[in-house]
């Protein structure tokens, strides 16, 4: 039996993570993060739970990476401190990976081992082909994994683009000779699912940034995401293009650069660069900056232009300020703010909302179609989504003529069957979301969530005392002490009145209590006081005292 089983990824945007597995053998294909939520109070990211991978480590044979986004290769460096496994991937997903890897210790031990587009490499009883995918960053790649239940097509994410910027376009011709073929199973990006149509072209986008940049006169700031090489590159030979020197701001964007020119992906002339350090020496018209911080990131390069924070790029009047990216729902708030600083401050600010300056990665309703008319599979598996894309997909393939069984809605867990030719969803497995929270991985839950959100919602209440261990009596206290709760010169009564309280609490139980239970009595108090009075629920830290 062949099964096929989400870690993450089937029921939310991120944590892409998928478990092929065949007897004794399994095969990981990706391991991405998510960027937490904003009730996920001081997190910095989510990882898929690795339970089910480490409680079969001894048949983990490979880890594959369709590419080198966070969403796929984020939990990387996580899982290489569970699981000792080779891993494939193309030379610029590995790079990025290499790179993540030297951010964190004792990894030395993971072999990374190279693959070209078009390679084939056998697993056990897998054998794996790399095909060509065009995406928003360079080196995707789809898979077709031969097995012995039959053929799967993993797509990655993808696009059809005709008429690319790069030289990059998704190999229709040989998911087509699988298609030809039989394929048993087709596993597809559902991002935007929702969407008719089609993608608009990264040409006609390139266009659009080409004439800015034409009939601009004074500098022009260019953001866009660090591992969009292919927009990049186009920008580069715009400026150069009009005469302008070019400037990369921002870690990220400084070093995805220098591994794209490494790798081949991009040809930078030195003449054509210079430092942040050197703007000075040029006059304005002959300047364009390509920074980080399309999601109003708080410490990309463009949050702290837009900040007056930038410690060598400062907002003149008359400089123009590209956002070449989409608003990702979550960040609306941060991207408008990064926006209106720059309009403050005097820029021309041009985003995705009033011109066309940006062209997703993953594919509409219609080449989601051609896809599956292409491929012909006996099953459709809808994967990277949250459900209601997963739905939506489904819709889109009915359209196509696939029979309402052969498609296979399964969330993060489900495990999928295959066993002579028929497919079906079985037994769930362990799976969930661990919380990375600076060093710790997995010691933040929701109890702890919880408490954040109180805190920041109605402040904390610590009541201190200490009593007679033998007796019962008060020795000390009780003292209130608060933080953003009330402000004490105003309503301090409400703080005497908890004092009060306590007192009240102590002389009922007249000493009969265990400190524990005395502890939770005072803090039931409280928050009912509390509540009743001003309608706010704030943190009780009860600490009892014995002496």
């Amino acid at each position: 039996m062949l099964k096929i089983i989400p870690l993450g990824g089937c029921g939310e945007i991120g944590l892409n993570m998928m478990v092929f597995q065949f007897e004794d053998h399994i095969i990981v294909i990706d391991a991405g993060l998510m960027f937490p939520e904003d009730f996920m109070l001081g997190v910095d990211a989510v990882i898929p739970d690795f339970q089910y991978l480490k409680e079969n480590h001894d048949k983990i044979r490979a880890i594959i990476l369709t590419h080198g986004h966070e969403d796929h290769i984020g939990a990387m460096p996580f899982l290489a401190r569970e699981i000792s496994a080779p891993v494939f991937g193309t030379p610029f997903t590995l790079a990025l990976l290499k790179d993540k890897f030297e951010e964190h210790q004792g990894l030395d031990h993971i072999i990374l081992n190279e693959i070209n587009i078009g390679d084939r490499i056998v697993i056990g009883p897998f054998q794996v082909e790399f095909i060509r995918v065009h995406h928003s960053i360079v080196d995707g790649t789809g898979l077709a994994i031969k097995t012995p239940e039959g053929i799967v097509i993993h797509s990655g994410d993808f696009k059809i683009d005709h008429t690319p910027a790069g030289s990059e376009t998704t190999d229709i011709i040989r998911f087509a000779s699988y298609g030809e073929k039989g394929v048993l199973a087709l596993l597809s990006d559902s991002t935007n699912s929702e969407k008719e149509g089609r993608t608009s072209s990264e040409k006609d986008v390139v266009q659009t940034i080409e004439e800015i940049i034409r009939e601009s006169n004074g500098r022009i700031i260019v953001a866009v995401f660090a591992s969009h090489i292919n927009r990049i590159k186009q920008i580069i030979e715009i400026a150069i293009k009009y005469g302008r020197k070019v400037v990369f701001s921002g870690k990220s964007m400084i070093t995805n650069v220098g591994i794209a020119q490494d790798k081949g992906f991009i040809n930078l002339n030195s003449k054509d660069i210079i430092e942040e350090g050197e703007i000075n020496s040029f006059p304005d018209e002959k300047l364009l900056f390509i920074t980080t911080g399309t999601q109003g990131e708080a410490m990309s390069s463009l949050a702290r232009i837009a900040q007056d924070r930038h410690k060598n790029i400062k907002i003149k009047q008359g400089d123009t300020v590209i956002i070449s990216s989409r608003f990702i729902p979550g960040n609306e708030r941060a991207i408008s703010s990064t926006i209106n600083n720059l309009y403050r401050m005097g820029a021309k600010v041009i985003y995705e909302k009033i011109s066309h300056i940006h062209s997703s990665g993953h594919a509409y309703q219609d080449e989601l179609k051609l896809l599956i008319n292409l491929v012909r599979p006996k099953y459709l598996i809808p994967i990277h989504g949250e459900f209601r894309h997963l739905v939506m997909h489904k819709q889109v393939a009915l359209e196509t003529g696939i029979e309402p069984e052969r498609i296979l809605l399964a969330e993060n867990g489900t495990t999928i069957c295959f066993e002579d030719g028929r497919g079906w969803l079985g037994e769930r497995v362990p799976c969930g979301r661990v919380l990375v929270d600076g060093k710790g991985v997995g010691d933040v839950d929701e109890p702890v969530l919880r408490d954040r959100r109180k805190l920041s919602a109605d402040g904390i209440v610590v009541a201190l005392l200490a009593i007679n261990e033998r007796n019962g009596r008060l020795i000390y206290g009780p003292d209130i002490v608060s933080r953003g709760f009330v402000f004490g010169n105003e309503t301090g009564f409400i703080l005497e009145e908890a004092k009060c309280i306590v007192l009240e609490v102590l002389d009922e139980i007249n000493g009969f209590l265990r400190m524990n239970e005395l502890e939770q009595e005072i803090k039931k108090r409280l928050n009912r006081f509390f509540f009743s009075v001003i309608q706010r629920r704030p943190l009780i830290v009860t600490i009892v005292i014995p002496l």
